[in-house]
């Protein structure tokens, strides 16, 4: 059951659908999440460049040429605010120091080379009082003193805020990602089950396809193109079968038509004849070989012609016709028929030369397999089930199957038929949606029971061998 699960179209992209979405998913979440804290640090060395320029604005040349550092009130006091945090130091042409905050640190850079034009950074671990690492960025600006060489650095913990907001970020991400996942599967899925609707729907077609609804082709409408030419293919090889199921229908009954003539003739001049043990064995043959033609003519009409199997037709009628009409044949064989049904009408649906032909067949056969001076028993039940009941020997369980087959005989049993009559029998019941058992009988011998659908019914059930 696992194994067919897996071998599931729908299930194999849905799987495949599946990975994808994850993978594509953790991708993107992983790239999302990477850009998002470079974005951070770009913003942060963006912003400590943003610092160094306006440094640079703040340098002044006084009259008497001394060059200084004049920070307005708000932004000197950002910087004392926060001078563990954020540090800078400027120096001069010359590399002489301006200014420096914390003083600290101006003595570390004066031991650096001039910055210059493109920004070079820099990592200070354990600096001052506190020991904090900075992470910083050394430019060169011109200014009204002359070019500068400016350094400005943050404490590592100083963008804690920005970290924090981004973790707030993947963490609220987290949830939903799963969530999206899956909606967006749920999605593919149902997209997957519509997509292969039709292909269900050819499947369903085909399983009604046999022997008898060979005309039957899959519909080419809505599918995809990749299962066009399976389909095609399929069609093409139906057409074929229909016609070699058309020849050899044909070639059944045409068959049949020309044996009947000569077996004809053939009987009319043995009847002419003196009574000899010659032609008494003669006369045998050319019965078997009538009835054999005549079954072929009905299996060649069950396969060629729809039977009309809507009519109302009586049961007690038809069953004791055939009892009648066979009565004569069974007492030339030394055994006997007798018919038994309740008084009233059992009234069923279905075409009464068939139902006719199927219970000549179910009698004919326990005759020829009664013992002699034995009784083969027609019975009808008001429930529209009639059973023919003999006194042979019975048929084994492990053939119940196979003795409706075409052609099939038992090997330990010896009979002079073709293997037909059964399977007529069994094409005249599913015909009519009908069942059809075989039990034992209670002092021997094979009991069929043929069961109808009721006139009064708008169903009909399933044929059961």
């Amino acid at each position: 059951m696992i194994a067919h699960r897996f071998r599931s179209l729908q299930l194999r992209l849905a799987v495949r659908l599946a990975a994808l979405f994850i993978v594509g998913t953790a991708a993107i979440v992983g790239i999302l999440v990477f850009r998002a804290y470079d974005t951070a640090d770009t913003l942060n060395d963006r912003e400590l460049s943003l610092r160094a320029a306006d440094l640079a604005k703040y340098v002044l040349l006084d009259a008497n040429g001394t060059v200084r550092l004049d920070l307005p009130p708000r932004l000197q006091g950002a910087y004392e605010a926060t001078s563990d945090a954020d540090i800078f130091a400027v120096r001069g042409n010359g590399g002489k120091l301006i200014s420096a905050l914390p003083a600290e640190f101006g003595q570390v850079i004066e031991r650096w080379p001039e910055a210059s034009d493109d920004p070079s950074y820099f990592h200070l671990q354990g600096f001052g009082a506190r020991s904090q690492d900075y992470y910083g960025l050394g430019i060169s600006f011109d200014s009204a003193a002359g070019p500068l060489s400016i350094w400005v650095a943050r404490a590592t913990g100083a963008d804690a805020l920005v970290h924090s907001l981004l973790r707030e970020f993947v963490l609220d991400i987290a949830w939903v990602i799963p969530v999206f996942v899956l909606l967006t599967l749920f999605i593919g899925v149902l997209a997957i089950r519509s997509t292969l609707k039709p292909i269900r729907a050819v499947s369903e077609i085909a399983s009604s396809i046999g022997p008898s609804r060979t005309s039957v082709r899959l519909p080419e409408e809505n599918l995809p193109s990749e299962i066009m030419p399976l389909v095609s293919a399929v069609n093409r090889a139906l057409g074929r079968l229909e016609q070699g199921f058309a020849v050899q229908r044909q070639f059944t009954a045409n068959a049949a038509h020309e044996l009947r003539t000569p077996l004809a003739i053939i009987t009319g001049a043995l009847e002419s004849m003196d009574a000899t043990a010659e032609v008494t064995k003669l006369k045998a043959d050319v019965g078997r070989m009538n009835r054999l033609v005549e079954q072929l003519l009905s299996v060649a009409r069950l396969d060629a012609i729809a039977l009309e199997v809507s009519d109302v037709v009586d049961l007690n009628e038809i069953g004791q016709g055939i009892v009648a009409t066979l009565a004569p044949w069974a007492l030339g064989q030394k055994r006997a028929i007798a018919f038994s049904g309740p008084d009233q009408p059992v009234l069923v649906k279905g075409n009464a030369h068939a139902i006719a032909d199927a219970i000549r067949n179910l009698v004919e056969n326990g005759v020829t397999h009664s013992p002699m001076r034995t009784e083969v028993t027609v019975n009808t039940r008001p429930d529209g089930s009639v059973s023919v009941a003999d006194h042979g020997p019975g048929i084994p369980k492990q053939d119940r199957q196979r003795i409706f087959e075409r052609f099939w005989r038992g090997k330990d049993v010896a009979s002079q038929g073709a293997g037909l009559g059964l399977a007529i029998v069994t094409e005249i019941m599913k015909v009519h949606c009908g069942t059809i058992t075989v039990d034992d009988g209670p002092n021997g011998g094979a009991i069929f029971t043929l069961g109808f659908p009721l006139a009064n019914e708008e169903t009909y059930g399933t044929t059961a061998l």
